[in-house]
């Protein structure tokens, strides 16, 4: 074991330099032009959270504190903090993003090095770097970007954990998977199965002691991360936001039904919101083949047959190998079979969910290429180096669509003759230039992602797109991130009409007043929030702000049937029709109305 040890912690003068430059390059591709991709909604809730430390603990979306933000507010505590620092600005929100994407190609280099060597390491930071949904994912404010790099540390110090022995570095292991619980929820224990298999393959002494330690860690991840659900839930519903995403203002609803089970066989929350305001949005439907093919296919799935293939050879050779090589194979191999069962299952999933998949895939490719070089002299290597090659082209060439943003044209072809030059290589030069052929193997499997994220960096998308897709969804995609720098022209006629009420509107969910609460910083107050389903305000009370003159203007959809909305439309004026359509929406028009005595 500890021959094993220092064999896999061994670090070459080269992997330095190497390393500081994949991060280097991540960084430029996560922040290059990447200010245009703020998820509007959850910018929103961060400058709200910026404007008072009571906002920032609730997690208030809005500045007078009336809902929630749906989610939990671990990774919105970071960019509010930036925004507290350096103002509202969008590279503020977006910054926090690219540091931590940057550390996640840092963290993933040392949990593979630990397991398989400095070179195993060095490659799955690499290609971690080409993958092409986490550079999407890195260039937005949406929360699952903090999650993979708390979810990463977490793998570290497990590794970590069961070299050493030590109780106490097990239990920083639960203490980070809790926090990345605080940034994206259920989606961060969906790790634990990989976390704890790795630990209790890896670590020495009986069975019974390993699984009692891995009990104790259990309790720690479980208790940091339901505390400051516990914290909320004892504070009296007067002095807190009511917490959107539940029917009775609970927070352990939010968490385990609205953003948890709620998602495998329930209507999503971007369903109920577009149905509320009248847009009909497609999604891919689940099933087995979900993340293999189309849209998302060409968000993460470009590498998962080579990975597959690497997850098989080293279970294979690790029948002969040593502890580390068998907890790599249960750590990564366990991490992406999980999740894309779950991702397939899931009623909806937005594009940049996949992301999560790309450590596991990365660490697997680093690790089979390792491995390959180190048992260069096995005649059996070679076949599984060619097939992991030709049966990647052919994936990519099936993937890649015929037209869209920033397709290339003959990549096809290229992908087939690179793969066709490297499978020859593979079978002429394996003896005498073993280095060159696996070279060229590798870079033939990384070709089409690599250009994939190439076109996302040089095409300013965000999370919400995925690479070389069409013109139309790259519009939806930017209507549902919302685009604030759209309300400015409207902002100027509505403070007018605002006068001296103290807000400055209210409107049907949280996902309208968004860019308006972004770009002022004033109260729009949400009426259902994000999905217009929350029963708050009440009907009750939304006239009694009325009536006390908080507001004069209400901007909803033409057609609606909530009860409260249905009042609004019954009892204010409407405004001429002006043409005026939502932010970043694509065509919808939305009914504004004049609540109290009509303007003159």
């Amino acid at each position: 074991m500890r021959a094993e040890r220092r064999s896999a912690e061994a670090r070459p003068a080269w992997v330095r330099p190497v390393l500081a430059a994949l991060t280097l390059l991540a960084g430029v591709g996560y922040a290059w032009n990447a200010t245009g991709n703020l998820e509007v909604y959850y910018a929103a809730a961060v400058r709200s959270m910026s404007m008072s430390w009571h906002n920032f603990f609730f997690a208030s979306f809005d500045p007078a504190g009336t809902v929630s933000v749906d989610k939990l507010p671990g990774a919105f505590w970071v960019q509010a903090l930036s925004v507290r620092v350096f103002g509202v600005h969008a590279w503020a929100i977006v910054a926090p993003q690219v540091v931590a994407g940057m550390a996640s190609v840092v963290v993933l280099y040392d949990v593979v090095r630990r397991l398989s060597g400095p070179l195993a390491g060095t490659l799955a930071a690499g290609a971690l770097v080409l993958c092409p949904a986490t550079v999407a994912l890195n260039r937005g404010n949406v929360p699952d970007t903090l999650m993979i790099l708390l979810l990463l540390l977490a793998a570290d110090v497990t590794v970590r954990a069961a070299i050493s022995g030590r109780l106490r570095t097990l239990l920083l292991a639960g203490v980070l998977v809790g926090l990345a619980f605080q940034a994206k929820m259920i989606e961060a224990w969906l790790v634990l199965p990989a976390l704890a298999l790795a630990y209790f393959v890896a670590s020495a002494g009986d069975w019974r002691g390993r699984l009692a330690r891995l009990g104790i860690a259990g309790l720690v991840t479980a208790a940091v991360s339901l505390s400051w659900m516990v914290v909320v839930s004892l504070v009296p519903a007067s002095g807190r936001p009511y917490i959107d995403g539940s029917a009775g203002n609970s927070i352990f609803s939010q968490v385990f039904v609205y953003n948890g089970f709620g998602r495998v066989d329930q209507v999503s929350p971007n369903q109920l919101l577009t149905k509320a305001i009248g847009v009909r949005l497609g999604s891919v439907a689940p099933g087995w083949d979900r993340l293999l093919s189309g849209s998302l296919g060409r968000d993460a799935a470009w590498l998962i047959p080579a990975a597959l293939i690497a997850l098989v050879a080293c279970v294979v050779a690790s029948r002969g190998g040593g502890r580390l090589l068998r907890a790599s194979c249960g750590l990564w191999g366990a991490w992406l079979v999980v999740l894309l069962v779950v991702f397939s299952a899931s009623s909806s999933i937005n594009p940049y969910y996949t992301a999560a998949l790309s450590p596991p895939v990365a660490a697997l490719l680093g690790t089979g290429a390792a491995l390959a070089w180190e048992r260069r002299a096995d005649p059996r290597v070679r076949l599984w180096v060619l097939g992991a090659v030709l049966a990647s082209a052919v994936y990519a060439v099936w993937l890649l669509p015929g037209r869209g943003v920033g397709t290339v044209a003959g990549l096809p072809a290229a992908v087939i003759v690179l793969a066709l030059a490297a499978g020859a290589f593979l079978i002429i030069a394996w003896r005498t230039r073993p280095g060159f052929a696996i070279g060229l193997a590798a870079a033939a499997i990384v070709a089409a992602p690599a250009l994939a994220s190439a076109s996302v960096v040089s095409n300013s998308l965000g999370p919400f797109d995925t690479p070389f897709e069409s013109a139309g969804a790259s519009a939806i995609a930017r209507a549902l991130g919302g685009v604030a720098a759209q309300t400015e022209p409207l902002l100027p006629p509505i403070e007018t009409a605002k006068g001296l009420q103290p807000d400055l509107m209210a409107t049907q969910t949280s996902a309208v007043a968004a860019p308006f609460i972004y770009d002022s910083g004033q109260e729009v107050v949400p009426i259902g929030g994000f999905t217009g389903t929350a029963p708050e305000p009440s009907l009750a009370s939304l006239r009694a702000m009325i009536a006390r003159g908080d507001f004069h203007l209400v901007i909803q959809a033409p057609k609606v049937s909530d009860p409260r909305l249905v009042w609004v439309a019954e009892h204010c004026f409407p405004v001429p029709a002006t043409g005026a359509a939502a932010p970043g929406s694509t065509g919808l028009r939305f009914a504004v109305y004049y609540c109290g005595r009509p303007p003159v």
